[in-house]
């Protein structure tokens, strides 16, 4: 069985909803359909579709963070946050348990202007990290999502003079290194390891998107025991309607 999965940050999906979202969500036609930054409080938007169930986690602040999974495949369980309190009040992620596999839709915070929020990214990591390995010792993990970090410099255009930015720091960039060499494959990279010029954000200043000057923050990454079920993984740079656009993976059941 071919299973589609889709990640995107929709930055606010009521925005979105005015910006195409509907008609893209249908053209995706993903069997799991993941968001990130949501930007919503239950009962500010009636969102379905048919044939699919969703699941949301909203952040306690208003207008802020939030992630969902619409799901055309029932779950055997579902559950919010990563089950630390001091990471639990953003609505940052949701996992779905399936028979085969965990799904987890994750919107990773932001290190921010003047890496104010650095130290607390770190903690994050950590805490995330053990998280899906607490996961991955009953079955596999998919996770997907806004990871906040360009990897390597191929990530995004301009590597030198983002250097100590939030999203490119040598601090965010090793963790996802640590958390890759624990297990997991970036999907994007192990089909495509030196596709250059293909990137999943742009900034709305500086006309940053019509120039191609963006990044690649949005992943799928699996558990290693999944790589030969790996079939294909897309960026959709022709998706708009958010500062970011769709990701994809394709398996094989």
């Amino acid at each position: 069985m071919t299973i589609k999965f889709i990640s995107w940050n929709v930055n606010g999906i009521r925005a979105c909803c005015d910006k195409g979202f509907r008609e893209a969500f249908k053209q995706l036609d993903a069997d799991f359909f993941c968001l990130q930054e949501t930007k919503m409080q239950e009962g500010q938007l009636d969102l379905q579709f048919e044939g699919y169930q969703s699941y949301w986690n909203y952040a306690e602040k208003k207008g802020y963070s939030g992630t969902a999974i619409f799901t055309r495949h029932q779950p055997l369980s579902v559950s919010y946050g990563i089950g630390v309190e001091e990471h639990d009040h953003e609505g940052r992620v949701v996992t779905l348990e399936m028979e085969n596999f965990y799904l987890v839709t994750v919107y990773v915070p932001n290190s921010q202007d003047e890496l104010r929020r650095l130290d607390y990214r770190m903690t994050w990591e950590d805490a995330f990290l053990a998280y899906i390995k607490r996961l991955e010792a009953k079955k596999p993990v998919v996770f997907c999502g806004d990871l906040n970090v360009a990897h390597q410099e191929i990530d995004l255009k301009n590597p030198k003079t983002n250097r100590r930015n939030a999203g490119f720091t040598d601090e965010e960039r090793a963790k996802f290194s640590h958390l890759l060499s624990t297990g997991f494959t970036d999907t994007f990279r192990y089909f495509y390891p030196d596709r250059k010029d293909i990137y999943s954000w742009w900034s709305y200043r500086f006309k940053a998107r019509e120039k191609n000057a963006g990044w690649r923050i949005d992943y799928f990454v699996t558990s290693e025991a999944l790589n030969d079920k790996l079939v294909d993984a897309k960026i959709h740079t022709e998706v708009y309607g958010s500062d970011h656009c769709p990701v994809e993976l394709v398996m094989e059941w």
